[in-house]
């Protein structure tokens, strides 16, 4: 039990992280927290866990947290806000892969001991930031149509709950589908990629139910930088 309890610690841990971002930086954090989670997660993917019985991916709870940070800005920014972190994310990723790739073709020096773990990773990372960025541009513009429409049928501060699983759990849905096809279909055997497939979407849902308190939280704080602006 020892994977599921770190995960859920892991997870919470985000959160929180999350909110400080929020508070400290404002909006401008949770652009922030959208970029470098999005980076850090497709890193993190490249390795595989046993949880819940199941073989999984690491980098769920952080790429489910970015969800919530477009949710956050949908909900106290709008959509367009929303929309322009989503644009971050991918952006980031992007740069990520071209950078790293770039630096794989330099020659390591004869004292090197770097070399051969960053192309381990790194050298999975376009397959798999490819997966990702198809993915994650589709997911997170559905998740941020579904959560402003969603907005209009359930407009109750205490409706957010509808707002953001809702959204979430569809937009996760396409996510784990469109990713995990492209990144690991053929890469294990197919046994393994359902359950890759499976269990990557159960803990997004469990991730996701888990993160609706803290969107709560967030509704309530009030920004240092947005004080600031206002003195």
């Amino acid at each position: 039990m020892f994977n599921e309890f770190l995960g859920l610690g892991f997870a919470l841990f985000n959160f929180v992280l999350l909110l400080i971002m929020y508070k400290v930086f404002g909006k401008t954090g949770l652009f922030a927290w959208v970029a470098f989670a999005t980076i850090l997660a497709n890193i993190q993917v490249t390795k595989t866990i046993e949880i819940i019985g199941l073989t999984a991916t690491l980098g769920n709870s952080l790429y489910a947290s970015t969800f919530l940070a477009t949710d956050i800005l949908n909900e106290k920014y709008g959509r367009k806000e929303a929309k322009k972190a989503v644009w971050l994310g991918f952006s980031s990723l992007l740069i990520m892969v071209v950078t790293m790739q770039f630096g794989l073709q330099f020659i390591p020096a004869d004292s090197d001991f770097a070399h051969e773990a960053l192309e381990t990773v790194f050298g999975l990372v376009p397959q798999i930031a490819i997966a990702s960025m198809i993915a994650y541009l589709l997911a997170q513009h559905i998740d941020v149509i579904v959560f402003s429409a969603l907005r209009k049928i359930f407009p109750k501060d205490s409706q957010f709950w509808i707002r953001n699983n809702g959204s979430t759990l569809l937009s996760q849905l396409i996510d784990t589908l469109i990713f995990t096809s492209i990144a690991f279909f053929g890469v294990f055997p197919f046994d393994v990629w359902i359950q890759i497939f499976i269990s990557t979407y159960v803990l997004k849902f469990i991730v996701s139910v888990l993160d609706t308190p803290f969107g709560y939280i967030a509704k309530k704080i009030r920004p240092l930088d947005e004080q600031e602006a206002v003195r």
